[in-house]
């Protein structure tokens, strides 16, 4: 959510010996290019500010009042499980305290006490448990470690319900009323995650939001984003065999793949609702503090592909607790790259170029749409490429219509995956074709999209969003090629609702079922049209930042100038909005109802 320029005077004053120690390990991490790059994308200042937005966003204490007072049809119990070791007796009573101030009051808190030899915790897990008959909790002879204490804490559970939460951080007092209003709405719900923010200091000030999409499996596998707050239905959370010792750092990741493997129906509440506490030995602030912690994170990203029947191999990225999953190539299909282009000779030139030059697939080929060019060096240039095997030269006789050209060029291909391609690319990872066909041949997936880049290094698209801009737009607009992004999006594989057909792979059996591109869409939202389509089937469309093209189509392309354009463009704008009325009122799925429509760099949505 960053923006304009650092003040450093400001930075600096705020600085903490603490800080300056943790800065100087990042450093030694990351290089100088990488620190120095991260150092802007953490401390440009927010254009909205969390801290205030947060005031006025959180529930007043007439609406807690209101929802006190709520009659409820359906009421489950709901089991706060706690294991707590060595917590400083300040935030345990802040953590405790903050159950208390629930407004919705059928819950338990189960508290594993695994510090036998820690006086403080027991007198003040006794006095609480006194006040309060909803809070149980046991002491362990022994600490058996993050898992095995979250599995006695499990145990003691008796609600419908269960929800993790950290000895050292806090509910928001609508927490358990939210859960259960959707439970309300929905007895069939097997999970349920909420968005989250930070807090630090002794004024708990409010900061970093986490603002989540709804269920991502790709995201999932890139980064644990679901975290808190985890609520899962009890009966599931035993079927799955609880939490695994092998896994301790990372418990909670292995537990959320497991569950939402078996889930039903998995749910998110767009609310912040779970304060993640940092200080210098939490992970929220200090991730070194549990470097095995990423590893075992990365044994549960196999662990899931496993159990899904996929091949992958997982690697940690340079940012702790991200990480890339990369997918074999089975077998060798024949892929069609599609080039529609009308004179243009330089642009395609480089574009066939930087294909034919570097990709290290080799079972393609390219179907180039000639659509009404005049000049003589582009017949010129086809005459040179149709001495190359690989390459056939198709003509669409009629007026440009983009979706009707590569519909028309779909029909001729001889391939299992279409490859759409604009002739103003040019390919810069060599490994792009494998990377796109690892991810297109497995079963949930329809579409894979790419990351590209203008001239100049900065995005071009990293990804879409619908609602953007009225209908649909592009992510990261002309952001830094070398920034990553809020929480790293530009820079790490997930789910999303759309993706570009500047660079778009997609299942020819796919594209047939859908019945290609609209034709009614000529210009505009054609590539978005599809990917819903696709998705109506209950295909993914995954965005992969590690395929990477120049797209040199020029920033100011596309100006509608003309009465002509400009009532062909608001035609396709009134087709988008009566075709998805629905999804455009309700909200993208990926994207989160508290981020902006109007920036495109995951900007806070100002409160009216």
């Amino acid at each position: 959510m960053p923006t304009g320029k650092l003040e450093w005077g400001k930075i600096l004053g705020k600085l903490s010996p603490y800080t300056i120690q943790k800065g100087f390990r990042y450093l030694k991490h990351y290089g100088p290019k990488e620190f120095w790059i991260r150092l802007h994308e953490r401390f440009e200042p927010e254009e909205v500010p969390y801290g205030p937005w947060y005031e006025s966003y959180r529930p007043d204490p007439e609406e807690l009042e209101k929802q006190k007072k709520r009659k409820w049809k359906y009421h489950p119990k709901i089991s706060v499980v706690v294991p707590a070791y060595r917590t400083p007796e300040k935030y345990l009573r802040q953590m405790i305290d903050s159950l208390l101030a629930q407004t919705y009051e059928n819950w338990e808190l189960c508290i594993i006490d695994a510090s036998p030899k820690d006086a403080s915790m027991e007198y003040t897990l006794m006095e609480y448990s006194e006040k309060d008959w909803r809070i149980k909790w046991k002491k362990l002879e022994e600490n058996k470690g993050i898992a095995g204490n979250t599995n006695e804490a499990l145990a003691m559970a008796g609600g419908e319900y269960v929800g993790l939460l950290d000895h050292d951080d806090l509910l928001a007092p609508n927490a358990l009323y939210e859960v259960a209003n959707a439970l309300e709405k929905d007895p069939g719900i097997d999970v349920i995650y909420t968005d989250e923010d930070k807090v630090r200091g002794d004024e708990l000030e409010h900061f970093q939001p986490h603002l989540k999409p709804d269920f991502n499996p790709d995201l999932l596998r890139s980064n644990n984003y679901i975290c808190h707050f985890f609520v899962v239905r009890k009966d599931l959370a035993e079927k799955t065999g609880g939490f695994r010792q092998e896994y301790d750092g990372a418990q909670d990741y292995d537990f959320i793949f497991r569950c939402t493997e078996q889930a039903e129906k998995i749910f998110h509440i767009p609310e912040i609702l779970y304060h993640w506490r940092t200080h210098e030995s939490s992970t929220a602030d200090n991730p070194e503090s549990k470097l095995y912690a990423f590893e075992a994170g990365r044994r549960a990203i196999e662990g899931n592909l496993k159990r899904e029947g996929l091949k992958g191999t997982v690697t940690q990225t340079k940012d702790y607790g991200f990480y890339r999953v990369k997918y074999p190539v089975q077998g060798e299909p024949m892929v069609s790259v599609i080039i529609p282009n009308k004179d243009a000779k330089e642009d395609l030139e480089k574009c066939i170029n930087s294909v034919l030059g570097r990709t290290t697939y080799r079972n393609y080929e390219i179907l180039i749409v000639e659509n009404n060019s005049v000049t003589k060096e582009i017949f010129e240039y086809y005459q040179e490429l149709a001495e190359n095997p690989k390459i056939r030269l198709l003509r669409w006789k009629k007026e440009f219509n983009y979706s009707a050209i590569n519909n028309f060029a779909a029909s001729k291909a001889r391939g299992e995956y279409l490859l759409f391609l604009n002739n103003d690319t040019e390919v810069i990872t060599s490994d792009w074709m494998e990377e796109m066909l690892g991810f297109c041949q497995r079963k949930d997936t329809g579409i894979v999209g790419a990351k590209l880049y203008y001239g100049n290094d900065t995005i071009q698209h990293a990804g879409t969003v619908i609602g953007i801009g009225g209908i649909a737009g592009h992510m990261f607009v002309d952001m830094p090629r070398e920034r990553s992004g809020y929480m790293h999006k530009a820079s790490i594989i997930q789910d999303l609702s759309a993706v570009t057909a500047a660079c778009m792979m997609i299942k020819k059996s796919v594209f047939d079922r859908v019945h290609g591109f609209e034709e009614a869409l000529g210009v505009a939202f054609n590539d978005v049209d599809l990917c819903l389509r696709v998705r109506q089937l209950e295909y993914l469309v995954v965005y992969d930042p590690y395929v990477e093209l120049y797209h040199y189509e020029s920033k100011s392309r596309g100006a509608e100038d003309s009465k002509e354009k400009v009532r062909r463009f608001q035609t396709e704008i009134e087709f988008m909005r009566c075709r998805w009325e629905k999804l455009l009122k309700e909200g993208d799925p990926y994207y989160n109802k508290n981020l902006s429509l109007t920036k495109w760099n995951y900007s806070l949505r100002p409160l009216e």
